[in-house]
């Protein structure tokens, strides 16, 4: 099977090039693996460290898009079958891989996502992990269906599926639209325990209880449109 590891990054010039070097020395049997990263017009020296390396497929952002058009600009290059996202930021650990793949090699599933609250983890805010069990909960309550992450950032899945999804959001609405529509399918995913060493605003984390309210709405919006 060949994987097509996509990352999508935005101004993550403290990480990038550990995140690079984990994905691409990560051992995985049975499975070759193409490294894709997307640069989301960073600001902060990440897009020279990229163009410095080598052994990866790399994308630049003209401007920045967000975290949803990141990666549909990263799977449009993507040769493998099967979809990996990773993050840029070490929150999520690229040794982590194998169980999220282990599912679809043994033919026990077709989309694995990994869950932050099943495995080993840092605690992160209180109102972070408020915000993601709400949404989480909004998610089985629309789709009859029992997930422990849905905000997660591991998703694994084939690339003929995202194809069929029409996936339109731009920024951390990804999330959401991916697994409303995966799960409107019919679909059921399969999820693994991953660690999870989650960031502090101050060291250059991202989302805000904005993109929950829109994570909310999203949710809503996918569920009552045909």
């Amino acid at each position: 099977m060949k994987l097509s590891i996509i990352i999508p990054v935005f101004n993550e010039a403290s990480t990038i090039k550990q995140i690079i070097t984990k994905v691409k020395t990560q051992p995985l049997k049975s499975v070759i693996k193409e490294i894709i990263v997307i640069d989301d017009a960073s600001s902060d020296g990440t897009t020279k460290i990229l163009r410095s390396l080598s052994g990866i497929t790399k994308v630049f952002q003209k401007t920045n898009q967000g975290k949803g058009a990141a990666i549909r600009a990263g799977i449009k290059k993507a040769q493998g079958e099967y979809i990996l996202i990773q993050d840029a930021d070490l929150e999520y650990d690229p040794a982590d891989i194998p169980l999220l793949l282990e599912p679809v090699l043994t033919k026990k599933a077709v989309i694995v996502y990994g869950s932050r609250f099943l495995g080993p983890h840092k605690n992160m805010l209180f109102w972070h992990m408020l915000g993601n069990n709400l949404l989480t909960l909004l998610t089985n309550l629309f789709y009859d269906t029992t997930l422990s992450d849905m905000e997660v950032g591991y998703k694994l899945f084939p690339k003929k599926l995202y194809q069929s999804l029409n996936l339109i959001e731009n920024r951390f609405g990804f999330e959401p639209e991916i697994t409303s529509k995966i799960l409107k399918q019919g679909l059921r995913i399969y999820e693994v325990p991953i660690s999870y060493t989650g960031r502090e605003f101050h060291e250059g984390k991202k989302i805000t209880w904005r993109d929950g309210i829109v994570a909310f709405f999203l949710l809503l919006k996918y569920r009552l449109v045909d």
